[in-house]
């Protein structure tokens, strides 16, 4: 029996902006699909077009599922109320990052302003205690209940959203890039408890990575520019190999000996959890480090100690860019320095910007728009032409899709030029010739005395010039080479 059928049909936004044309796909019962594509092809839209937050102006949507639902009693006016989306960024009437500023994740917070994790996964629904141990437990996070829910990281968020999207009972989940801020062994972990999801009847459509489709998926439906150019058995599919004009290399030169950041046996500890534990690291300008470790190693705390984020930096012995920590400067001073982009950081992405005034709130440092001169307007133009991405700057940055407006913020961190560069998993949700190209801009663009450090989950994703390693895990150093 049949979900829904979608027959060639033109799928329109509110604005009138066509989004898909003679669009035909169904699912049927004990069908489980994966959603593949490049970045912008029109994944996100078609779920939101599942939900009925889309309108088809031609052709037809049906939904078999909501009638039948509808003849046993149930009152269902909208598709969204049986179908359950989990994205990128959490924005609801329980937690909205627009009410919250970046630096609160490391302080305290009043508990007016509070929401835990178990708060909300309680919030408006009727699930019970034992509930909502079975599925923590069986996402791992039920350890962390009691944390803040702004505190978690990309990955715990993640899983906690798919926690209450399943507390909820859909008659239909789908998962938009769950896989993403995973290491492996929490993306083994959560495909296994998907694997168990579905077998036990979940209906499910996953959105991911055409090279990480899992092999529970029955189907895969495969999108470009809009268009459909493969729906049928995941058996049968062959994905296309995606490739660059250009081929990375790395960048030349010597590096200046000067070191600019000099971390000495740093400790940070948290409601009694230690998150950093005697960590010493050295960085000179011009080294390219990857940063590594699971999740729960210490990778964001370490960053926003680099970054001039969290407080207890002045608790520790922390030099940046020659100067210690406490002596002085203003976090203003190192932000100057410093080109960032982080998961945690595209969440706080709120206000109403157009793509190009997002990338220009690069050279100030802030997440609201400030005007910007006509060489800065020439830099942002030239990153965006380099990712091809033109055509996308007087789009607001809110209707992107979440990999466009990865790739924003990626430009965001490279506009200043700055003397060190923070790439915190910046191929998120990224195909393979945008990489290829950010890449090409790391190796080839950024300067020899320009600094890097990279945070990936996937070694293989690594630019060529990043030759140092750092690795973490539970908040001490176990490789640095």
């Amino acid at each position: 029996m049949e979900l829904f059928a979608i027959k060639d049909a033109t799928v329109v936004r509110a604005t009138g902006e066509v989004v898909f044309e003679h669009l035909s796909w169904s699912m049927r019962e004990r069908e489980t699909w994966a959603i593949v594509g490049p970045t912008g092809s029109g994944k996100t839209a078609l779920t939101e077009l599942l939900q009925g937050r889309l309108r088809v102006s031609a052709g037809s949507i049906a939904w078999p599922l909501v009638h039948r639902l509808r003849a046993e009693g149930r009152p269902i006016a909208w598709p969204s109320e049986i179908v359950a989306r989990v994205g990128f960024k959490e924005e609801s009437r329980l937690f909205s990052y627009g009410r919250h500023y970046y630096q609160q994740r490391f302080n305290f917070i009043e508990p007016d302003d509070d929401l835990t994790l178990g708060q909300f996964l309680h919030a408006g629904t009727s699930t019970t205690e034992e509930a909502i141990e079975r599925v923590t437990t069986r996402l791992g996070i039920a350890h962390l209940r009691g944390l803040s829910f702004i505190k978690l990281s990309n990955g715990q968020t993640r899983r906690a959203r798919i926690a209450r999207a399943l507390l909820g009972h859909p008659e239909l989940l789908i998962l938009d890039e769950p896989f993403v801020g995973l290491d492996a062994d929490g993306r083994g972990e959560v495909a296994d408890m998907l694997r168990q999801l579905v077998a036990e009847g979940t209906r499910l459509i996953l959105i991911t990575g055409s090279q990480t489709i899992p092999a529970w998926a029955t189907h895969v439906l495969s999108l470009d520019d809009g268009r459909v150019t493969y729906a049928g058995p995941a058996a049968d599919y062959r994905p296309i190999v995606e490739t660059s004009a250009s081929t990375a290399q790395a960048s030349s030169g010597a590096n200046p000996a000067e070191p600019i950041v000099v971390l000495r046996n740093v400790n940070v500890t948290h409601g009694g959890t230690q998150i950093l534990r005697d960590v010493s690291w050295t960085v000179r300008a011009g080294e390219r480090w990857a940063l590594l470790g699971p999740n729960g190693s210490g990778k964001t705390t370490l960053l926003s100690l680099l970054c001039g984020d969290h407080p207890q930096a002045y608790a520790n012995d922390i030099m940046l860019f020659g100067q210690r920590r406490g002596e002085g400067e203003s976090i203003w001073d190192i932000k100057r320095r410093v080109g960032l982009v982080s998961p945690e950081m595209h969440l706080y992405f709120t206000e109403p910007l157009t793509a190009f005034e997002a990338a220009g709130t690069g050279f100030f440092d802030v997440l609201v728009k400030r005007a910007t001169p006509s060489e800065q307007d020439e830099r942002v133009r030239k990153l965006f032409a380099h990712f091809t991405i033109e055509d996308m700057a007087d789009r607001p940055f809110a209707r992107l899709s979440t990999g466009q407006q990865r790739i924003v913020l990626l430009v965001r961190s490279l506009v200043k030029d700055p003397p060190m560069l923070i790439l915190d998993e910046p191929f998120q949700t990224l195909d393979a010739v945008t990489i290829a190209r950010a890449r090409l801009w790391i190796d080839d663009r950024v300067g020899a005395d320009r600094t890097v450090i990279f945070v990936t989950h996937n070694e293989a994703e690594l630019p060529t010039s990043v030759t140092r390693r750092l690795r973490l895990r539970a908040g001490m150093v176990i490789e640095s080479t």
